[in-house]
């Protein structure tokens, strides 16, 4: 795995991101896990917003190993439960919707939540930080 998040890492101070049209501030609140800008292609399924079953193949836009950020086409719920599967590993991971951003010609900005973290779903290795860095 030579993919880690030293490079993409949004963690940290307060980050000005740049990522296509979505300009926005990240603010330094502490998190469970590290995330970092990845794109992958996943399939998700669920209900939609009209509680019709849908299954369609996304983009993340942001990953981590509770869960990411996902572009949808099909508007969903908050709270609404999705299955994710990687096509790579056809490993499949439950998830809530915890987060939606305002549908855009693209789709949705859906933030997800893995039900239990998977740190390896997104073919990712996520750094760790010590609890002692940056103290001398």
């Amino acid at each position: 795995m030579g993919n880690t998040c030293t490079e993409g890492q949004i963690d940290g101070a307060r980050v000005a991101v740049n990522h296509d049209s979505m300009n926005e501030v990240i603010s330094a609140t502490p998190r469970r896990s590290a995330r970092t800008f990845h794109k992958i292609r996943v399939q998700a399924q669920g209900r939609a917003h009209d509680r019709k079953k849908f299954k369609e193949t996304c983009e993340t836009v942001v990953v981590s190993a509770h869960g990411g950020l996902l572009l949808l086409k099909h508007e969903v719920d908050d709270g609404e439960m999705l299955v994710l599967t990687n096509p790579e590993t056809q490993e499949e991971q439950e998830c809530r919707v915890v987060y939606l951003g305002e549908p855009v010609a693209k789709g949705q900005r859906v933030g997800i939540e893995f039900l239990t973290p998977a740190p390896r779903f997104w073919g990712v290795e996520f750094q760790t930080e010590s609890p002692s860095a940056g103290v001398n």
